[in-house]
């Protein structure tokens, strides 16, 4: 069939706002339960909960959900939660998990294959509000350990955080006393214990303010008592210039470690007694990542001694590491990216991996024969993926002569095209963190915009994760600075090249995407608009109100306190109000405790008055990043309403978007 030839950003598309919303989120926290393997999910359609879901070993049978509606498998700790589950097989009477409830908070005992029904039982006390969280939990005899998160006062950074013991008879539900504290609280942050095969030892990461973990963390290491308590705790690697994002225990009871101590995320072994560490993959990629929440894993020992790794610059792969050779053998499949969470049953590892022809899945690896399969969550193609747009990964050059990373999404149809004098609009997306990044892979936010012949282009900028710790470093002191800066070259090179229309390119990120969005406007001329999302808009206000986690991540990317009024008035869109001139949306969640509505609030209230066209779209019941289905579709479709007025674009498949000055 010939192709059609219609403006850019008019195309007809199959990929609605309601099916990118369907598919939106990822499988996450992948375990083994004896030879079962779990893992959390989300249900965009179900409010945006996450279930649990199983799937047991008996050849190709499908997963199930092990938990149906209301039970929300969902951490609050530091707001953005951690791994809310752990399990292990009984010997008689099937699998028992541990999992905490997001609406309330509180720790819950399941047992799927008990008589008499499997209604989850909580272990710990109501709390009102959700003052008690936990997270990150490993099963220990006939207690759950833990991290316990606990508000202290009213304010966000009113809060202590420990190691804590659970008893698994439901006793502590009733009696808060029962609940064992391992740990003094001398330590802000900390991740939940590992303990050794022989059960004598336990291991974790801490750090304090003003440090995030990325700059900085403590590899603690403490013998267990007989009698269950922590003693002679010590740091055996870690300081404030190091960052240890992930410990492990090999099955000969060796202590496994990924520090960036020479420049990038590399596994080490660790001696406990002080003797130091080994590097045992010395290369310039990434073995680890920003932990930004509690129980990620990017390492997994195997039985044999050999040991599962996620590595590589920008997006990790799947490897097995020889840890004695040094060799490494990368697992055969068409996965180009997989998240940080990895789990082992005998010689098979589990992973979730993506393409950019498949969104993220379930994949198991057996390591005795080296073939690669899905196992849960297997993207089914929901349209033609002829309309998947091919992302080009590239590097440009910036400000100084240093590199940026992107990745370039063109405007693509399979019956469509664009007239040959004509260039494409472009949209440049800012991620949030801002320490993280973005990898290649099927997001179907994104093929909404390119299969109607809108173009994106994905930037890791100065500051972004995957390319060692110079480039992350690139934004200390600079955020606003910087991640515009990288922004904007990325997107005049592509219209200098022909690929972008100079006069239709527009920004848009969320978190701190939204704060380089709105700071974009105000500091060039050079984007038509704006989606700005759940953003960052002033400095003072962020450090005052925003999560404890981050209450301090502004001295390392702005600068110390005293330099923080300074700064927001050279860099905050708040501040810098009166320049800005481009139209845009505003999308917030009311319930956000990242970047609270507070801050929209006042940015809208300095712009009252000036003829700058925008729309400010608020969701009830919706935190930092939307969840529920109905939230996305309005989003996408006020997205896309807004590009279609700003970019000249006729389009009737959505709802206009009203833009008042």
């Amino acid at each position: 069939m010939a192709a059609v030839t219609l403006p850019y950003g008019s195309w007809p598309s199959p990929i609605d706002a309601a099916l990118a919303a369907s598919l939106d989120g990822r499988p996450e926290y992948v375990g083994t339960v004896g030879a079962e393997v779990w893992w959390t999910e989300p249900r965009p359609e179900e409010a945006g909960r996450r279930t649990l879901v199983r799937r047991r070993p008996d050849g190709d049978a499908p997963e199930v959900t092990a938990l149906p509606a209301p039970w929300n498998v969902r951490s609050r700790v530091t707001e953005y939660g951690g791994r809310p589950w752990a399990g292990t097989a009984r010997p008689s009477g099937g699998p028992l998990v541990v999992f905490a409830h997001f609406d309330d908070q509180r720790l819950y005992a399941f047992e799927p294959d008990a008589p008499g029904g499997p209604d989850p039982r909580p272990l710990t006390p109501p709390s009102p509000g959700g003052g008690l969280r936990w997270a990150d939990p490993v099963l220990r005899g006939a207690e759950v350990w833990c991290v316990l998160e606990e508000s202290t006062g009213p304010t966000p950074t009113d809060v202590r955080r420990v190691l804590a013991a659970v008893p698994l008879d439901g006793s502590a539900a009733r009696d808060r006393t029962r609940v064992r504290e391992l740990t003094d609280g001398r330590h802000r942050f900390s991740t939940g214990p590992r303990l050794s095969p022989d059960g004598r030892r336990a291991a974790w990461i801490a750090w304090d303010h003003p440090r995030m973990p990325w700059d900085g963390t403590e590899l603690k290491l403490a013998e267990i008592t007989p009698d269950g308590r922590l003693e002679g705790t010590r740091t055996v690697l870690g300081g404030p210039e190091e960052s240890v994002a992930q410990v492990d225990w090999t099955p000969g009871g060796a202590l496994l470690a990924v520090s960036d101590r020479g420049g990038w995320w590399n596994p080490y072994r660790v001696e406990p007694e002080g003797g130091g560490a080994v590097n045992l993959c010395p290369r310039e990629e990434e073995f680890g990542g920003p932990l930004w929440k509690p129980g990620l894993r990017w390492i997994a020992p195997l039985p044999d001694g050999l040991v599962a790794v996620l590595h590589g610059r920008g997006a990790p792969v799947l490897g097995v590491l020889d840890p004695d050779s040094g060799d490494l053998v990368d697992a055969a499949g068409p996965w180009t990216a997989w998240q940080p969470t990895l789990a082992v049953s005998g010689t098979r590892v589990y992973g979730v991996a993506a393409s950019p022809r498949s969104a993220y899945e379930v994949v198991e690896l057996d390591t005795a024969t080296g073939h690669t399969r899905v196992v849960g969550a297997e993207g089914i193609d929901p349209v033609d993926p002829a309309y998947y747009p091919e992302p080009q990964t590239r590097t440009f050059p910036g400000p100084d002569d240093r590199e940026i990373h992107a990745h370039v999404y063109p405007p693509h149809h399979p019956a469509c095209r664009a007239a040959p004098e004509e260039a494409p609009p472009y949209v440049v997306w800012a991620h949030g963190g801002p320490t993280d990044h973005v990898p290649p892979v099927l997001d179907l936010h994104i093929a909404y915009f390119t299969s109607r012949g809108i173009g994106v282009v994905e930037v890791n900028y100065g500051g972004s994760t995957g390319y060692g710790r110079a480039y992350r470093e690139r934004l200390s002191g600079q955020w606003g600075v910087v991640d515009v800066e990288d922004c904007a070259a990325v997107a005049r090179a592509l219209a200098a090249e022909g690929t972008a229309d100079p006069d239709r390119l527009a920004i848009r990120g969320g978190s701190a995407g939204g704060w380089t969005a709105a700071a974009s406007l105000a500091a060039t001329g050079l984007y038509a608009c704006a989606a700005v999302i759940y953003p960052v808009l002033d400095l003072v206000g962020f450090a005052d109100e925003t999560h404890d986690l981050e209450s301090r991540y502004i001295d390392g990317l702005v600068g110390p306190p005293q330099t923080l009024a300074v700064r927001c008035r050279e860099r905050s869109p708040l501040a810098l109000a009166d320049r800005i001139t481009a139209p845009f949306v505003l999308l917030q969640g009311l319930e956000d405790p990242v970047c609270p509505p507070a801050q929209a609030e006042r940015f809208l209230a300095a712009l009252r008055g000036r003829p700058v066209p925008h729309a400010y779209v608020a969701f009830a019941g919706e935190g930092h990043g939307f969840r529920r289905a109905e939230t996305m579709v309005r989003a996408l479709e006020a997205e896309l309403s807004l590009y279609a007025q700003v970019f000249g674009i006729e389009r009737t498949d959505v709802p206009l978007l009203r833009l008042e000055p």
